[in-house]
């Protein structure tokens, strides 16, 4: 019976088979080997083809397969920083929840993100939550960013998840499509899913008063149903995010600012560091550039694995 997976927990998983049913599941201990380099090799998401386990209360079905995917998300393992870890898979569109305060979310951790969707060609909008919440010199900030993000040419929705200001916008862009959201823990996202679909009664959580980050509500990456037509990926939040399986030739690509003008570099393999005559460094000193997007790539490309560790909550 072929299925998607809805729910990992590392070590069992709750798959929606095609006759509409959930069943749990588990994998095969060589199935852990079978090529796929990652600290999870069934990932929420995955359409995975599985055999039905009679006489065994604990497990209905083993997962024996899975199809190919149209794309995933995936970091570097923080505790495993040779491997990489997938949040997810087969994914329409991702959701990015941004805070300025409570906890803060930096730009470089925005930009590794941003690259990371780019590369698995998935589109992405950043939703600037707790506006509510802001004094003014917090709204100034967020405005800023927004405005940032949006020249370069990503969505950006200014949104309360408590009040339910512009809920409506982002219920109409998640329809018939399987969003992915991600963020900190603590910038919003089960209380932004309450209130998408009332009555699902995620678990949400205060910010620590001792080091301003959220605490861990999602345990595990989980896929629901919505009632208006959508399924929406709720993932556990994210302290880091270390990007994997990038040259850093092309990195650069990644960034939709500096591929739209490497064509005027002097060099065709232009790095954008030390190069003369390039492009992108011109930009940067004309102000048509933004100095933190170019300090998030030179990061990636000179290889700072340690930076997606300790560059988030900084006050």
């Amino acid at each position: 019976m072929k299925g998607v997976v809805y729910k990992s927990t590392g070590s069992w998983y709750q798959v929606k088979g095609e006759d509409g049913e959930m069943y749990r599941a588990r994998i095969r201990g060589r199935f852990r080997l079978d090529g796929i380099q990652s600290t999870n090799p069934v990932a929420v998401g995955d359409k995975v083809m599985m055999k039905m386990e009679e006489g065994n209360k604990e497990v209905q079905a083993v997962i024996v397969g899975i199809e190919d995917r149209e794309n995933y998300i995936v970091r570097r393992s923080v505790n495993l920083s040779h491997q990489k870890h997938i949040i997810a898979s087969n994914i329409d569109l991702a959701f990015l929840l941004v805070t300025v305060a409570g906890p803060v979310t930096t730009p470089t951790f925005i930009d590794r993100f941003l690259v990371t969707a780019e590369a698995y060609r998935i589109k992405t909008i950043l939703l600037f939550n707790k506006i509510d919440t802001y004094d003014q010199d917090q709204i100034d900030e967020m405005l800023f960013l927004s405005a940032m993000y949006k020249e370069i040419g990503y969505t950006c929705i200014e949104i309360s998840a408590a009040t339910g200001k512009n809920i409506d916008k982002v219920k109409e862009l998640m329809l018939g499509k399987t969003s992915l959201f991600s963020g900190h823990s603590g910038v919003g996202k089960s209380t932004l899913i309450n209130a998408l679909q009332p009555g699902l009664d995620l678990k949400t959580s205060d910010i620590s008063s001792i080091h301003k980050q959220g605490q861990h509500t999602t345990t595990f990456a989980e896929m629901h149903d919505l009632d208006f037509g959508a399924q929406i990926i709720d993932t556990p939040g994210i302290r880091g995010f270390g990007v994997v399986e990038m040259e850093r030739e092309e990195i650069g690509d990644y960034f939709p600012e500096f591929f739209a003008m490497k064509q005027h570099c002097r060099f065709h393999n232009c790095l954008h560091l030390k190069e003369p005559q390039c492009a992108v460094k011109g930009a940067l000193e004309e102000g048509t550039l933004f100095w933190s997007r170019y300090n998030s790539y030179v990061q990636l490309v000179e290889g700072d694995d340690d930076t997606y560790r300790r560059d988030e909550y900084r006050e």
